[in-house]
């Protein structure tokens, strides 16, 4: 028994050292367009396997492609860290388009789920047409990153050229032919398999993989990142952009109301703080705002409808540049069908108050002094021609322009002069 109280106690021990020595392996969902965070999730997941020493770290990852800039941080972070990354196009029906190309080239095994694709990693032009020079300095500068990607990790370097200035996309077979990447596997789990005992290159040198038995550690993107992405939609800082707009607008045409003036500050501190994260043209923006002042000024200056069509011009044309694309992919940009929509309901809304306007400027006058003629009332005394009389309860002095006005008998006003009532005799 003696025996059993000192064995227990180190049974204990061994199997505490031997759960904690079990390796990590951290799996990132990428499952967006690469903007700054999705950089910022990346290199979050990223710190987080340095800490925890873990055995590698599998990005997921599923994307229409994104920011240039975005994508140059996180191929930067891949590329030097310490840690083998692993970069995993799934699940089935995901693509590694345009900025995925080069992520998933820049990691030290690049793997790809059956019925996926890559590829397409040409610069386009997203709305409008760009100069031929500024696009030639974009493809030449893009297809120079994606051959010094290539090189570093022994990959087809003219098939990633050719993805740049080609377009070229290709399934997850074809890739593996074609040395563009190491494995296809059906999940995680087969990834992990084929993976174990693999070989590769970090910047602290060579490592061998070992990924049996190893705990894998799904981390998710924070609430904070959740949001910025939602946020890093141009088509969401674009909307909300808006709203910011007719809110301040409505709080400036009828002060006090407050609603739409608290929605509409929110709204564009919002919409800047997005458009924050964007390469967003000034000139687009400037072309906006004075859109909105011209749709002001047709409401306070009668200009027969130019100064509407001037700002729809303005807007249409500031919407379509308001995204700077010579420093994009085709996954960042405003969709047209939203800025039509944006445009012709801008133009309907002040179309219709300025209808509004021009009605109530020919309604006739019902406050205030004018807005007594043609009011009936009667004579509280003898109008001949001076006397008073009586209309909504008050007593006015008046003169008949038509005879003698006997007391008690109705009076029409037709004119006001002096506080004194011209009138006749009514019917």
């Amino acid at each position: 028994m003696r025996t059993l109280h000192y064995i227990i106690p180190f049974l204990l021990i061994a199997s505490i050292s031997i759960f904690a020595q079990v390796k990590k392996v951290i799996v990132l969902n990428a499952d967006c367009a690469i903007h700054p965070a999705c950089a910022d999730y990346i290199h979050t997941g990223l710190e987080k396997a340095r800490k925890e020493n873990a055995e590698c770290i599998i990005i997921k990852l599923n994307t229409p492609g994104g920011l240039l800039n975005s994508t140059r941080d996180i191929v930067t972070d891949i590329l030097q860290f310490e840690i083998p990354v692993v970069v995993y196009v799934a699940p089935s029906g995901s693509r590694a388009a345009s900025a995925g190309v080069f992520i998933t080239l820049a990691a030290n095994i690049a793997a790809m789920a059956p019925g996926t694709n890559i590829g397409a990693a040409h610069p386009v032009t997203l709305q409008g047409t760009q100069d031929t020079i500024m696009m030639e300095k974009a493809t030449n500068d893009a297809a120079a990153f994606i051959r010094t990607i290539s090189e570093k990790r022994h990959r087809n370097v003219k098939w990633a050229e050719d993805a740049v200035r080609k377009s070229l996309s290709i399934t997850e077979t074809e890739a593996l032919k074609l040395n563009v990447i190491d494995i296809i596997a059906t999940d995680v789990n087969d990834l992990l398999e084929q993976i174990d005992g693999r070989e590769v290159e970090t910047s602290n040198g060579k490592k061998i993989l070992h990924t049996k038995n190893t705990k894998v550690v799904i981390l998710n993107m924070s609430f904070s990142q959740e949001i910025l992405s939602i946020l890093s939609d141009p088509n969401i800082a674009y909307i909300l952009m808006m709203i910011g707009i007719y809110g301040l607008f409505f709080e400036l045409y009828s002060p006090g109301a407050i609603f739409p003036g608290v929605i509409g500050g929110i709204s564009l501190i919002l919409a800047f703080y997005s458009m924050n994260t964007l390469p967003v043209n000034y000139a687009g923006l400037a072309l906006i705002i004075l859109s909105i002042i011209l749709f002001i000024l047709e409401i306070k200056i009668v200009s027969h409808g130019v100064l509407t069509i001037g700002g729809v011009i303005s807007l249409f044309l500031g919407s379509i540049m308001l995204i700077n694309t010579n420093s994009v992919w085709e996954a960042v940009h405003i969709d047209m069908g939203l800025i039509i929509f944006i445009v012709l309901l801008t133009a309907a809304f002040f179309l219709f108050v300025i209808t509004l306007g021009i009605k109530a400027q020919r309604r006739k006058v019902t406050t205030g002094i004018e807005g007594l003629i043609n009011e009936v009332g009667v004579a509280v005394s003898k109008l001949d021609p001076y006397g008073k009389i009586s209309i909504h309860g008050e007593y006015w002095n008046a003169q008949s322009v038509a005879g003698t006005i006997k007391k008690g008998e109705k009076v029409i006003v037709t004119d006001v002069s002096n506080l004194e009532l011209k009138v006749k005799k009514g019917e």
